[in-house]
């Protein structure tokens, strides 16, 4: 049985016809369209997509700088050891079953889908694991660490005060001077607040008040308004060097194109609206969210609580978690990429850090550290020694 094309020159229609049977016929335009095929995939031209905000990141060349990025990859690299010492730490015994510990990735800080155990193995002064009566195997503290864990409770216990007036200032620079306790104790680390700060408020009566929401949350509150408490850093520093605190700030003035003005006029004009910030201290809540003395309290408000922490820096993460308190916006990361001389933002558009850049030296290393930093990178020393390194360090002194 054969089948053939008969073309008719009247119609342009084709005939599909069939010798055997009665014709069938099929009528379209004479085309030849089905012959065109696809593009092959190796000649398609790939499409642009935009860089997700989740991995571009928020410094290129020649704008980053190597110490403050560097720092950011010392974060990322030990995230196990830090959690997990803080995670252990509260655990009877310090210690974890293993099979459990493979369950917690977020709680210890280790990707999910990867075995917790390749972690411990790279720390092994630190942690290490062993079969217990029951048979299985468990995660624990080295007695390294356990020693570890003794001082750095001593270098809490000294510092007590000194976090005291942390948390003071901090209440002095919220709307209602009030914060969630649940805030600065998921916080407490960037401050050097201890673990148990929520037990030892009730030692200071003078100081704070713990009032209990409707919703069961504890919230503290501020007794005392202290006035010499409520000075920034900057404002201590503008009262020694007046120039240098007037030229790390930059609050251009919009002005019409009209005026023509020259570039030291407008020098002149932008540097009238550089200085005083509004005080991180004073009620910003009160302000005008769009206008230029709210921007300059935001400003003034970040500055003040990066020279409360530990290493004169924070994540976007810590920023969010007083957003109400300091009546921050959605806008704060532009807002701080405005100020180069005053803050370096390192990390990726979605998951940023900012450093106060003047608390570093050249070399990208704090100007002044406080003794639980001391104790930090000491931890961080041991955490990436073994134990042939450690004996080679201790000979040497």
């Amino acid at each position: 049985m054969a089948w053939r094309f008969i073309k008719s020159s009247e119609s342009k229609t084709l005939t599909l016809c069939n010798p055997n049977r009665n014709p069938i016929f099929f009528t379209a335009p004479f085309s030849t369209s089905f012959l065109v095929t696809k593009t092959p995939k190796k000649l398609r031209k790939k499409r642009k997509t935009k860089e997700s905000p989740r991995t571009k990141l928020v410094q290129t060349q020649p704008n980053r700088i190597p110490e403050f990025e560097r720092i950011l990859e010392r974060d990322n690299i030990l995230r196990f050891v830090t959690r997990t010492k803080q995670f252990l730490s509260k655990q009877p015994e310090h210690v974890l079953r293993l099979d459990d510990a493979g369950k917690l990735h977020r709680e210890l800080g280790f990707p999910r889908g990867r075995k917790v155990s390749r972690f411990i193995h790279h720390h092994p002064l630190l942690f290490l694991t062993h079969r217990h009566t029951d048979g299985k195997m468990w995660l624990g503290f080295t007695d390294l660490m356990e020693d570890l864990l003794s001082e750095e409770q001593s270098i809490m216990d000294s510092l007590e005060l000194n976090r005291v007036d942390k948390v003071r200032k901090l209440l002095m620079m919220s709307a209602h001077k009030r914060i969630p306790l649940s805030k600065i104790h998921h916080c407490r680390t960037l401050f050097g607040i201890p673990d148990d700060f929520r037990d030892r408020v009730s030692k200071y009566p003078n100081y704070f008040r713990v009032s209990v929401e409707n919703d069961g949350k504890r919230v503290l509150e501020l007794v005392n308004w202290d006035p010499l408490l409520a000075v920034s850093a900057l404002e201590k520093e503008f009262v020694v060097d007046e120039d240098s605190a007037k030229r790390r700030f930059r609050f251009p003035v919009k002005y019409g194109k009209d005026l023509d003005l020259e570039f030291d006029d407008t020098r002149k004009l932008n540097l009238l609206n550089t200085l005083p910030l509004v005080s991180p201290y004073s009620d910003g809540s009160k302000l005008d969210v769009w206008s230029l003395e709210a921007e300059k309290y935001r400003v003034g408000v970040i500055h003040e609580f990066l020279n409360l922490t530990l290493e004169k820096r924070a994540s976007i993460h810590h920023l969010v978690e007083f957003k109400e308190e300091f009546s921050l916006t959605k806008h704060t990361y532009h807002m701080l990429l405005k100020q180069l001389r005053a803050f370096y933002l390192a990390g990726t558009e979605m998951n940023w850090v900012v450093f106060l850049k003047d608390a570093y030296g050249d070399n990208g290393v704090l100007i002044d550290k406080d003794p639980q930093v001391l104790f930090n990178e000491k931890l961080y020393k041991y955490a990436q020694m073994n134990e042939m390194e450690k004996q080679h360090l201790t000979s040497t002194f």
